[in-house]
């Protein structure tokens, strides 16, 4: 080292502008962890604490993290998870046909440099998971965009699990995006404006002198961004957000997108053309978890309630809203993985119970053996999944097959 040079002390900028050290930012994840495992293992599982880590600085931290807590924020059991899609669950499907062409032009939403061989597998499994969702729940209706929110749960939390959040998200968070009209989903697109107008006339005055409408802010709401971002971290980031609030976050997030666009926006021509073009492509680099923490504020400040006669907006219409606060209830009442775990070994027949007994002794060639086959099937993402499960119980991991 040079004399009379410090040595570097490598810093992170945080959301508010201050420089955080990484030895700070260490610390600070261990504590977000210890925080979580904390809330996961209480009794019932503080869901609380669990949907403030998701909306804080960093989300969930990490895919092992996820597959542990997005669960609970959906209040799915881990340890009775639908079947597998029947074989046949193809034949004469209405939506097969649309869900193919979607799912066949959804490459980028795979890992770069995952083998083609892998990739195939996993929409084989996106189709039969979007056709298995829509079998058993008639009254939903497949849109185009579906599958990006589909597909980010599959290679999070692989197949099983899928259907089950995925569905159970369906039914609550997506439910109005999947009436036969599209009149809901316009009238989740209203919130849009009177948002920009409580926080800021001008630009409000602006778009509305300029007819630009909320049209370009539709691929963003339905698809929760997934469809329009190109790193995948962020698209993961935005839903642990998105899983720990109101199913109207996802337009206060395009709301503070606008709003951090002000500057462009407002050098546009003040017609529809240009600002429709403008807005329609969401910066790659944008300030992410600045822009989470606006969006809960404004929430905060303007919720659906104060804006919904200004959005022509009758909440007693919307599936999504009038249910949405028996979900709330419904995911406060959950035992923890362990108890749950004892509950389901009491109803599971003896030559299981003894393999989990095994496996607790130490004796786990069947579950590497188990594992290895997975891996070798479906590549890095599905041994991911599978080597989560383990910390889960054995249970999960003989559900996979």
């Amino acid at each position: 080292m040079r004399k009379g040079k410090k040595p570097s002390v490598s810093s992170q900028v945080n959301s508010n502008g201050s420089v955080k050290k990484q030895g700070e930012q260490a610390s600070g994840k261990k504590r977000k962890i210890f925080e979580i495992q904390q809330a996961l293992n209480s009794d019932p599982v503080d869901i609380q604490i669990l949907r403030k880590t998701a909306r804080t600085v960093g989300g969930l931290l990490t895919d092992d993290i996820r597959r542990k807590v997005w669960p609970k924020l959906l209040s799915i059991n881990i340890y009775d998870l639908p079947a597998k899609p029947d074989k046949d669950i193809r034949e004469g499907h209405k939506d097969f046909n649309q869900v193919l062409l979607d799912v066949r032009r959804s490459m980028r939403r795979f890992p770069k440099g995952m083998r083609d061989d892998q990739r195939e597998v996993l929409q084989e499994q996106l189709i039969d998971i979007i056709l298995c969702i829509l079998k058993r729940n008639p009254q939903l209706h497949y849109y185009q965009g579906y599958h990006d929110i589909v597909v980010t749960f599959l290679l999070v939390v692989g197949e099983r699990m899928s259907i089950a959040m995925v569905e159970m998200l369906s039914t609550h968070h997506l439910r109005d995006f999947m009436d036969p009209t599209m009149d809901s989903t316009k009238h989740i697109l209203n919130y849009l404006m009177p948002i920009l107008q409580d926080v800021d006339q001008d630009l409000h005055d602006f778009m509305c002198r300029a007819e630009v409408g909320t049209i370009f802010a539709l691929s963003w709401l339905i698809t929760w961004y997934g469809h329009v971002l190109t790193d995948f971290r962020h698209v993961l980031r935005l839903y642990d957000f998105f899983l720990a609030s109101h199913p109207l976050m996802a337009i206060y997030f395009a709301a503070v997108i606008v709003l951090h666009r002000k500057r462009e926006v407002m050098n546009c021509d003040c017609d529809m053309a240009s600002i429709h073009q403008l807005l329609s492509q969401i910066p790659q680099d944008l300030p992410y978890e600045n822009l989470i923490c606006r969006a809960h504020e404004l929430f905060t400040r303007f919720p659906p309630s104060l804006i919904a006669k200004r959005a022509a907006h009758q909440p007693q219409k919307s599936i999504t809203m009038s249910s949405f606060g028996d979900f709330q209830m419904a995911t406060l009442q959950q035992r923890p993985d362990a108890i749950l775990q004892r509950q389901t070994r009491e109803k599971i027949p003896s030559d299981v119970a003894a393999f989990d007994e095994s496996v607790a002794q130490g004796t786990s060639q069947i579950v590497k053996m188990a594992v290895w086959a997975i891996s070798a099937t479906l590549g890095a993402t599905a041994l991911a999944v599978a080597q989560t499960a383990l910390d889960w119980a054995p249970e999960f991991l003989l559900q996979l097959f």
